[in-house]
């Protein structure tokens, strides 16, 4: 036994005097190679409530036939505290800090709702840079990442980012990292001329959401996207007819829509903030972007006013999740628009209210709860299933702009 540990001893001391480490568990790195997200999956529309499910290889192998039939059941809704993340800034594009709660209003259908919940804490931000790496960018692709390297460097020491690629497939270059180093380094690592075999179009809205699947449940605080694109999305078949955006009747049910996309991302609460490499079209300022907030911009009127199409569906996810639309070829200094951006995310304001009633005991919590995991505050039947409307004003200030999701929306759940 002696013998035993003096040769341990012995084996130890070798490999400290010729620096070799004897063998541990290694920490986990971030990998390097990147994991394409789209791999395998499938797509399966509930017949009974018309939520699309994503399936994994794994979940697809697990399934039984039979399953995607199970629809003769009544329908429930739960519903509990709907949180809504805001940036409020002055014309010119500056971060308005130090609101209370008392100065926000928030209309739900256009019925006012009580605030249960008021945060504008500094709680770091979740940003995922997702970059555009098709053939059709390819002479914009150095300007795209110089702009998230701006970004990355205009974010709080404590904010974490993702980096995500795509073409026609979608891939995740590096997981959420608060490491600036790590973060140059999945964004260098993006080149559209690795892709250029990757045919199939340019799926900019699966991308969108794949991301958004993968990288943001469960985290809590501001969430936000940062895309960077043409926008001349191949995937969804998207037009003018408002149609394209659904699963309408004569499309395949199981398949992606850009109703989807913008309803994955209300759900949690994830702002948009697209950056286009195509020229602004002269009728969308950010007045007339403003005018339209509360409003679908596809509609009749958009057949006359001389956007394309791809450019008009950037602008209504943005105004459906919240968040604001650049062009990057009208940045005087990316550093500064960037630095704004970030400034934005920082200073957001998260509200919380009730669907559907006023709860008559329904005190504001001491201290500050992820309105997400409010389990105890559930309630049942209060909403209706579908989309809702939301407004938030600022009461008494006309000369600021305030972006947030245009609506929320309630599940039918099978009983």
């Amino acid at each position: 036994m002696l013998s035993a540990v003096l040769l341990r001893i012995s084996v130890l001391a070798c490999c400290l005097l010729i620096g070799v480490a004897p063998f541990r568990a290694q920490p986990q790195q971030h990998a390097t190679r990147p994991l394409q997200l789209d791999h395998g999956v499938q797509w399966s529309r509930d017949p009974a409530t018309g939520e699309l499910r994503l399936i994994t290889p794994g979940q697809a192998a697990a399934s039984q036939p039979g399953d995607a039939g199970r629809e003769a059941h009544p329908l429930r809704v739960l519903t509990q505290m709907v949180a809504v993340t805001c940036t409020v800034s002055t014309p010119d594009g500056v971060a308005v800090p130090s609101l209370r709660r008392e100065d926000f209003r928030i209309l739900d259908d256009d019925a006012e709702r009580r605030i249960s919940y008021f945060d504008a804490s500094t709680e770091p931000a979740s940003v995922a840079l997702v970059i555009d790496a098709s053939p059709s960018v390819l002479r914009d692709s150095e300007e795209m990442k110089q702009a998230a390297d701006a970004l990355i460097g205009a974010l709080a020491p404590l904010d974490e980012a993702a980096v995500v690629d795509f073409s026609a497939h979608t891939y995740l270059q590096l997981g959420f990292s608060d490491v600036r180093e790590q973060i140059r380094r999945a964004v260098a690592r993006v080149n559209v001329k690795d892709l250029l075999g990757d045919t199939g179009g340019s799926n900019i809205y699966q991308a969108v959401y794949l991301a958004a699947r993968e990288l943001f449940p469960g985290r809590s605080g501001r969430k936000a996207i940062l895309l960077l694109t043409d926008g001349q999305d191949s995937g969804l078949g998207l037009s003018l007819d408002p149609a394209s955006e659904t699963a309408a009747p004569g499309r395949p049910a199981d398949h992606l829509t850009f109703e989807d996309v913008a309803r994955f991302l209300a759900d949690e609460d994830i702002q948009v903030f697209a950056v286009s490499t195509e020229n602004r079209p002269k009728i969308m300022t950010p007045e007339w972007l403003a005018a339209h907030q509360n409003a679908t911009l596809v509609d009749r009127s958009a057949r006359t006013a001389g956007i394309a199409p791809y450019t008009l569906y950037l602008a209504e996810l943005v105004r459906r999740a919240g968040g604001q639309l650049y062009f990057l070829r009208e940045t005087e200094t990316m550093a500064n628009t960037f630095r704004q951006v970030a400034e934005k995310i920082r200073a957001e304001y998260t509200l919380g209210f009730y669907p559907g009633a006023n709860p008559p005991s329904d005190p504001a919590p001491a201290r500050p709860v992820d309105p997400g995991q409010a389990d105890t505050l559930r309630t049942e039947a209060l909403a209706r299933a579908g989309w809702h409307s939301l407004r938030v004003e600022v009461v008494g200030q006309s000369d600021i702009r305030i972006s947030h999701r245009a609506a929320y929306y309630v599940p039918a759940i099978p009983h």
